[in-house]
């Protein structure tokens, strides 16, 4: 595992596109003042021992070592001892809902991106917990398998999109059997599934996975997105709306009674995703109540220093540009590293 132990340091390399257009505007208006003076092509045969591309070389070369040194300032650092840790925590697979309902708009800025804000607040709130992640339409695949990786669970959190499956429906059925077989085989540890969707185009078997996942002591927690008086599908990329056979614009509505019918066959609790954040309170705070056990996580508790290497090239860095002479040597005039002049 790779890390910076310092990583404010890095803001620094922000500075560097601001000195590199800096160096280029100075260098526009050098050039502009010696056309001014006169012909570039005069002066240069009348100045042999200037040089047109030394400076260049001299200045990206520090900028170079200054980057550098902010990396440096950061403690890059690898991981070199891996342990298993024990922590008190539970384990908690989401099942998100990416059918092309979920892009209605009648939940700010939309149904989708409203869930994805959602976990993405859960994820930051855990400390010793674990998480997984299960997208679905028609089908169902594992997006993450369950991990206390945070940062992992978040990255794949943003590239979540209605595009990852092109059979649509709504088979939660499917999501909750493979939710069942996504956790880990611990044995006291609290689990808890968390499906959250509009319950449109249900394709079946949702109320029996729910029990078997109950049977087998995972509570099935639902959490429904948008309204029942529903909103029109927006078509990405243009201004219209998806439509039926009959070219009536689709509204798609949120199916509350069998989202409510799964979470009680799954021993859970159901709350509607609304334009507040009453349904994150809610379902964060069951989260809470579940019994929390010894959760197995492999960390690394050792990291080795990798700022030697850096220093090493920022040393190289620096005394070359100091060999780089901003004139040319008379003693190597006739070599020309820099140009095209034979």
């Amino acid at each position: 595992m790779f890390r910076f132990e310092e990583p404010a340091y890095l803001y620094l390399l922000l500075l560097l596109p601001v000195l590199a257009v800096f160096y280029l505007y100075s260098n526009y208006r050098r050039r502009k003042a010696i056309k001014e003076f006169g012909d570039p092509e005069l002066l240069a045969v009348l100045m042999p021992e200037v040089s047109k591309y030394r400076p260049d070389v001299k200045f990206w070369l520090v900028c170079t070592a200054l980057g550098l040194f902010a990396i440096l300032l950061a403690r890059p650092q690898f991981g070199s001892k891996l342990e298993t840790v024990k922590r008190q925590g539970v384990e908690v697979m989401i099942a998100l809902d990416i059918s092309n309902s979920m892009l209605a708009q009648d939940v700010q800025p939309s149904r989708l991106a409203k869930a994805k804000r959602l976990v993405a607040q859960l994820v930051e709130k855990m400390q010793n917990d674990k998480v997984g992640m299960i997208v679905f339409a028609g089908d169902a695949f594992t997006q993450l398998p369950i991990t206390s990786d945070y940062i992992s669970a978040k990255m794949f959190l943003e590239s979540i999109d209605p595009s990852l499956i092109s059979k649509q429906g709504t088979a939660i059925g499917a999501a909750i059997n493979l939710g069942i077989k996504s956790f880990t085989p611990q044995e006291g540890v609290g689990r808890t599934l968390i499906v959250i969707t509009d319950g449109e185009n249900h394709e079946g078997g949702a109320l029996e996975a729910a029990k078997a996942a109950a049977e087998k002591g995972i509570q099935v927690n639902v959490l429904g997105v948008g309204f029942p008086e529903g909103a029109p599908i927006p078509i990405p990329g243009t201004n219209e709306y998806r439509k039926d056979r009959n070219n009536e614009v689709i509204v798609t509505r949120l199916n509350e009674q069998m989202c409510q019918e799964i979470a009680k066959n799954g021993k859970g609790i159901y709350a509607r995703v609304d334009n507040t954040n009453n349904a994150q309170k809610i379902i964060a705070k069951e989260i809470d109540k579940m019994a929390k056990s010894d959760v197995e996580t492999q960390v690394f508790t050792e990291f080795n220093e990798q700022f030697q290497a850096v220093a090493w090239i920022i040393l190289i860095l620096l005394l070359a540009e100091m060999l780089v002479l901003e004139r040319k040597n008379p003693l190597f005039r006739n070599i020309h590293l820099f140009s095209n002049k034979k």
